[in-house]
């Protein structure tokens, strides 16, 4: 899309011209000026008309997949969910645009308005400059300039015929973009605080544990106990309280163990979903598999029964893993620890007076939330962290050099076919032959291919992140969102224009040679910096044309398409498990990183060439028009944020505004000096320290009171909203290791396969003798062939329409899917209890944890279950096996229908009470409603059983 870089002339500049006009006529082509064009309204019709298209498909099947469309509205508890939608074309539109600030903080959490405000605050920004651009740049470039020639309508646009007292407007308009950024980021800095002390103060917050614990590392051998790190935090503790601590303990192999035990499980469901999918005519021949290489047993042709040997594998597995749990104590401390205050106000004083300190060696910060920590990260180094980093970026360089000559192609050629044709002399023909034709192939096919790439990026960028050695994900993705900026900003856009305008400038320099000058002569003649501001301006026709497609990009979010025909293919084509079909009625996670990434290179390139190409403000400010609207209801309705950060992203935001901003500076410095002269350039370098002052002044105004709660004193409004205390709760075991009380899954069958599972099975069963079987923790006897539904299986057994995931948000092994947003009182942390020197990892509130309170210690060896202890609550409520009498009362069957399942919603999304369903004293009633949270079952114990 950019103008050409070979001259299009066969004759030599006349030489009465001026060095700069003959550079210009070189330069000029008219061929490339009718292709800019063409390419332009070409990319302009495909993008809005296909948008406007996705846009109305979207509002027509709305109404009919809120499974796709509204998931957050289906799953959300009660004090999250969205405003009920209607079933109109439009009706979506009104409760998105009613929903305030403050009602949605409490909706979609901080992360979520965080997004919305900066999303906001850029559409804002571009709308101001757009109406500048539009009645103040674009008639200055188009009164001022002398054009001579056929030109095209972008290039009368830019300053390329703009000469000495005409540039004064670049250097006026440089100054407006600093002061109208400042003033916006300024005014949104301000309420990006009040909204994180109003989250302070929030009632999830105050009664989160997180919010009074710091995290210690780095600790030294000898302080690795409680008494130790307490110790070492008195050093720096001035409120005078002394924490509760606990030091983190070695889990061993448990992470990776229980890792591949889940992927087994997942393997095992994935071939018993196609062995079983028609489950009347099962093959003829059982699936087969070819076993690790650790297995020793009897093989065929090196495969073994794949339902076999998973099964046993899984059996294995689970029992090394109680096993290695039973072992974990705190004879082996790790290199971090916790530390909890009664208060917040304490544990924000200590954090704030430790942070440019290190108490031996200790490094003391904020606790994150417990779901937010990597945990293998932990236990590294500080030389390994150091060391880890260094790797990382040694194959961030490398990416880049990878990647620096394919995007010089694209540059040099695909984004400028004319390019192409001067060093493919049969490609020219055809392009001068089929003009239309290759307009629209250059208007569509450099943006599409670099679009695809910038999709592959960050998850190259993700995975090379998780090895850097951060401890929490936060952090990973806002250093996710760092690296991607900095390698789109470098390559995507610096690299790019740079390579477009060597290659012009090295072409020159070939034209003065042939007219017999010396190669000092002509690297004088071809004047660079003329050279580089006439290719960004003619290269600005790409970028235009590229943000007119990420309209297109803003739809196809909306419609998300690619959800629906993903799992419309996984569901017609191909076998999914139970599980896969209730993960992707989930709603799904909203990947903050890369959106902030794309919004923040959106703005950097619209703000480069805000001179150069005023007519890409215009393009800019409709996509956040467009978008700021669209990501307001896909983060009402269907996205969730996976690990709240309050906040955290805000810094990392503003310092890449404040960037872009000193490069757009930068780029009209070399415009103004190309055509003027240092004058011009002295005019606009104060800005570059105006930019930094500001920086300055905003870090040390607002950024200590984003971070901390409370710096110096109590805070009297420090209180819950009942009035009532903090609850005593076990820091070791809110802050333990996931590996150590992770409930294991257990596999799932559609329900439509339970009657052959005898037949699968059958084997296997006869060979304990018929004696009952472990596994699982579930006492498993041999089935009738018939498969009788009155035997215990091993087996999850998922009816069709039971595959949702409104059925099991409440489940630990599903709740990393719901976020932290979906606060149901089913959910909670497990409570450890210490029992003759081991902890038993259960919640409270079921029989496992009755039992695990008294003195007895847990079994060391696993035993057989007995058939009374089988744990029903794995199976779903109309095909457990009660121990109870069949019910006699008109509401029992309604009731186990009903059981757990958690809010229940009218057809316009208000919520309605199960108890309605229930008969009063009835055994069947569900009792869980009224359970605190630290009550629920859905603990170790609960799902698998107790040994």
């Amino acid at each position: 899309m950019s103008s050409a870089i070979f001259p299009r002339q066969d004759s030599a500049p006349d030489p009465n011209l001026s060095p700069s006009e003959q550079v210009l006529q070189l330069i000029s082509n008219p061929f490339q000026a009718s292709l800019q064009v063409n390419a332009f309204w070409a990319s302009l019709a495909t993008s809005f008309g296909i948008s406007a298209g996705l846009a109305l498909l979207f509002c027509f099947i709305r109404p009919r997949h809120a499974l796709v469309y509204a998931p957050r509205l289906k799953n959300a508890d009660k004090q999250h969910a969205p405003p009920p939608l209607g079933k109109g074309l439009f009706s979506w539109i009104k409760p998105v645009n009613k929903a305030s600030e403050d009602f949605l903080v409490d909706k979609i959490g901080l992360d979520a308005v965080l997004f919305l405000r900066f999303t906001r605050m850029l559409r804002n920004i571009f709308l101001v400059l757009a109406l500048i651009g539009i009645l103040i740049m674009i008639p200055v470039n188009v009164t001022q300039g002398s054009v001579s020639g056929s030109v095209s309508a972008f290039a009368v646009m830019t300053p390329l015929y703009i000469w000495g007292r005409g540039l004064w407007a670049q250097v006026v308009f440089a100054w407006l973009i600093d002061l109208i950024v400042i003033y916006f980021l300024w005014y949104n800095y301000r309420k990006v605080l009040r909204l994180k002390r109003n989250y302070f103060e929030s009632p999830d917050y105050q009664k989160s544990l997180h919010s009074r614990t710091l995290l210690v590392r780095d600790i030294s051998k000898q302080d690795r106990t409680n008494e130790g790190v307490a110790r070492v935090l008195n050093e720096v503790n001035p409120t005078g309280v002394t924490p509760k601590t606990t030091v983190g303990r070695n889990v061993k192999v448990l992470p990776d163990l229980i890792e591949e035990y889940e992927e087994t499980v997942r393997n095992l469901e994935s071939i018993l979903a196609k062995y079983m999918k028609n489950p009347d005519r099962l093959p003829a021949k059982r699936p087969m598999i070819k076993p690790s290489s650790k297995y020793k047993g009897p093989t065929t042709g090196g495969k073994v029964d794949a339902i076999d040997y998973l099964t046993e594998r899984i059996r294995s597995m689970e029992n090394e893993i109680n096993d290695i749990r039973e072992r974990v104590d705190n004879r082996d401390p790790m290199p971090y620890g916790f530390a909890s205050w009664d208060r917040i106000s304490e544990a924000h004083r200590v954090a704030y007076a430790s942070r440019k300190t290190r108490p031996n060696n200790v490094k003391i910060r904020l606790a994150p939330r417990p779901n937010d920590l990597i945990w293998d990260n932990l236990t590294l180094s500080r030389s390994s962290r150091k060391s880890k980093r260094f790797m990382n970026a040694i194959w961030i360089v490398l990416l880049t050099i990878i990647w620096t000559p394919i995007n010089a192609g694209i540059a040099v050629f695909l984004s400028n076919l004319s390019n192409l044709g001067l060093v493919w002399p049969s490609f020219q023909r055809q392009l001068e032959a089929h003009r239309t034709w290759w307009s629209v192939v250059q208007g569509i096919a450099a943006p599409a291919l670099t679009s695809i790439v910038y999709l592959v990026l960050p998850i190259i960028f993700r995975r090379l992140q998780i090895r850097a050695g951060d401890v929490t994900k936060t952090a990973r993705e806002r250093h996710v969102l760092r690296n991607l900026y900095s390698f789109f900003t470098l390559n995507n856009l610096i690299v790019f224009s740079i390579f477009s305008a060597v290659w012009q400038y090295v072409t020159l320099v070939i034209q003065f040679n042939e007219q017999g000058n010396d190669t000092w002569t002509s690297l004088r003649r071809g004047n660079f910096f003329l050279v580089i501001t006439t290719a960004l301006c003619q290269i600005s026709p790409f970028w235009v044309i590229w943000l007119l497609q990420r309209n297109l990009g803003a739809a196809i979010d909306l419609a998300q398409l690619w959800q629906l025909t993903y799992v419309w293919f996984a569901r017609t084509f191909m076998s999914p498990t139970p599980r896969q079909n209730i993960e992707w009625t989930a709603p799904p996670a909203f990947n903050y990183a890369s959106y902030y990434n794309y919004f923040l290179f959106y703005a950097t390139i619209a703000l480069c060439y805000s001179t150069l190409q005023p007519i890409i403000l215009v393009i800019t400010a409709a996509y956040f028009v467009m978008d700021a609207f669209m990501k307001k209801y896909l983060l009402m309705y269907v996205f969730i944020t996976k690990t709240e950060s309050g906040g955290q992203f805000w810094k990392t935001l503003f310092n890449r505004i404040i960037f872009a901003v000193m490069l757009s500076n930068v780029v009209i410095a070399i415009v103004v000096k190309a055509r003027g002269s240092w004058t011009l350039v002295a005019a606009i370098a104060p800005l570059l320290f105006i930019m930094v002052g500001f920086k300055w002044y905003c870090m040390k105004t607002f950024d200590m009171d984003l971070k901390y709660h409370s710096r110096t004193g109590m805070m009297d409004t420090e209180r819950l909203p009942d009035g009532k205390p903090h609850k005593a709760e076990k820091i070791s075991s809110k802050f333990g290791h996931p590996a150590l009380y992770k409930p294991l899954i257990t596999p799932m069958v559609h329900a439509k396969a339970q009657h052959v599972l005898a037949e699968v099975y059958r084997g296997r069963l006869d060979s304990a003798g018929g004696q009952p079987m472990a596994f699982s923790d579930i006492a498993m006897q041999p089935m009738a062939q018939t498969g009788a539904p009155d035997q215990d299986m091993p087996f999850e057994i998922v009816p069709e329409a039971q595959q949702d995931f409104s059925y099991y948000r409440g489940r630990s092994d599903f709740k990393e899917e719901a976020g932290e947003i979906f606060s149901d009182s089913r959910s909670t942390t497990p409570v450890s209890f210490m029992a003759g020197g081991k902890e038993d990892f259960s919640y409270p509130g079921t029989a496992a944890s009755s039992r695990a309170s008294s003195p007895v210690s847990r079994p060391q060896q696993p035993r057989p279950v007995q058939r009374k202890e089988f744990d029903q609550s794995r199976v779903p409520a109309q095909f457990r096996l009660s121990q109870l009498e069949p019910p006699t009362d008109q509401y029992s069957d309604r009731a186990n229908l009903l059981n757990n399942v958690g809010d229940i919603r009218t057809p316009n999304g208000e919520f309605m009470s199960t108890d309605r369903w229930q008969a009063p004293g009835s055994a069947y009633r569900d009792t869980s409603r009224t359970n605190t949270p630290d009550e629920s079952n859905n603990g170790y114990d609960y799902f698998r059983g107790r040994r």
